[in-house]
């Protein structure tokens, strides 16, 4: 299928920004809070979108959408964050039909994360499908795709080695520390924020550091207690920040917040103090560099480290490419057959205006006309010849489009155009 028209004139895109080109500042510009992500649902509604999803991490922006042009959700992506049309334009992409597509099956599957074989974003992709449903802006095409990318998702979690050894921002993170710090089972720990992120990367912290001195603080202290509960870790209140700053070896900042919640000010101690600054946008000030003992790391620069593991799990991209395009040609089978659909709904009804005005023809001359037996012939007949044309069209050897346009012609249709 190379177009996906609807009826209002629109195509389907993909506009985004990601690691790749942006930094984490300029991330931070185009990041969305739920707050945001809900302004720009409202807005596209206001503005006659008729299905989209936004997905906002810490590695990418993006709205997958049907729109007339792609400037539309551009615009909606401008308007509801910090960054500007000029910014955008200098890192974003623009994909659109097939490639967009083909973009969203990479990003689901974890062939496109900041760390190989990382699927913290189909969960994302998850609850931003399940918010444009509730709002109304969920097409079937667009429900139909995000269910054939959690299913890529699935099969290559299970067919590859591709996300062995759990390798995600988070699992840097503890690998990056466990590196760095000597002793690192004796140091305090102190995690500020109870987020996503911050919650795998507790996991992953008593996992593989075996460390007993993990502290947590969350603004609000019951989602800290939450997490803390699960392995059986000290919590703090979120006024108790700056001491326990300054009891800390090690300060994990994984929060939302839109501006940054540490600077130097916040710190006294004179002894080594490793910060990483798991958010986006940055929620340390780079001022913290000004202290000669603190060592600041942002995430980009935990996505840059590689080891063993994550080379064996190169050699697993070609499979995982096979299985998105099986399941891509799935989905795109599915839909050619939504695009021909309206065509033979259109010729059945014609068919069986033929059989009803030569069946009351009959009726008139035949005295001893069955009803129930020429009303069953007439609709096998009826099924059996649609059946012909919708295997026809299905046919990968035909032009589909050349033939609509033959049967409509013919028949003298007329359709009425759905959205997919």
């Amino acid at each position: 299928m190379e177009h996906y028209n609807r009826s209002r004139g629109t195509t389907f895109y993909a506009i985004g920004l990601s690691y790749k080109k942006a930094d984490a500042e300029v991330r931070g510009h185009f990041s969305l809070d739920e707050t945001s992500k809900l302004a720009v649902i409202n807005q596209a509604k206001q503005n006659g979108i008729e299905s989209l999803i936004v997905t906002s991490t810490c590695n990418r922006t993006e709205i997958y959408g049907f729109a007339q042009h792609p400037f539309q959700l551009i615009q909606l992506l401008c308007e509801n964050t910090k960054g500007t049309v000029e910014e955008f334009e200098k890192v974003a992409y623009v994909y659109k039909n097939r490639d967009a597509i083909s973009h969203l099956f990479r990003v689901g599957s974890g062939l496109d994360s900041q760390i190989l074989g990382d699927f913290e974003i189909i969960s994302q992709l998850k609850i931003s499908a399940r918010l444009s449903k509730k709002h109304q802006l969920l097409n079937p095409f667009l429900e139909r795709l995000v269910n054939a990318v959690i299913r890529a998702s699935k099969r290559i979690k299970t067919e590859t080695e591709i996300s062995s050894g759990a390798t995600s921002v988070s699992f840097a993170t503890v690998q990056y520390i466990m590196n760095e710090i000597k002793n690192v089972s004796e140091k305090n720990i102190l995690l500020f924020g109870t987020g996503k992120i911050g919650r795998n990367t507790c996991e992953n912290l008593v996992k593989h550091t075996k460390n007993e001195h993990i502290t947590l603080i969350n603004r609000t202290k019951d989602k800290a207690e939450a997490v803390a509960g699960k392995f059986n870790l000290l919590v703090k209140d979120y006024a108790n920040l700056q001491e326990e700053i300054n009891t800390s070896d090690v300060l994990i900042v994984a929060t939302g917040a839109q501006n940054p919640t540490v600077d130097k000010h916040c710190i006294q101690t004179t002894k080594s103090l490793l910060i990483l600054d798991l958010s986006i946008p940055k929620n340390v000030n780079e001022n913290v560099t000004d202290l000669a003992n603190v060592t600041l790391v942002h995430l980009d620069d935990l996505s840059q480290i590689t080891d063993e593991t994550l080379e064996r799990r190169k050699s697993h991209i070609p499979v995982a490419e096979e299985i998105i395009e099986d399941v891509k040609a799935d989905f795109n089978s599915w839909l050619a057959t939504r695009k021909f659909a309206p065509t033979i709904k259109a010729l059945k009804y014609k068919l069986t205006d033929f059989a009803t005005a030569e069946l009351d023809t009959q009726r008139k001359k035949m005295s001893d006309f069955n009803e129930t037996q020429a009303e069953v012939i007439s609709n096998n007949i009826i099924q059996k010849i649609t059946n012909h044309f919708a295997h026809h069209l299905k046919d990968d050897d035909v032009s589909a489009n050349d033939s609509l346009e033959l049967i409509k012609k013919v028949f003298q249709l007329e359709t009425t155009k759905e959205n997919v």
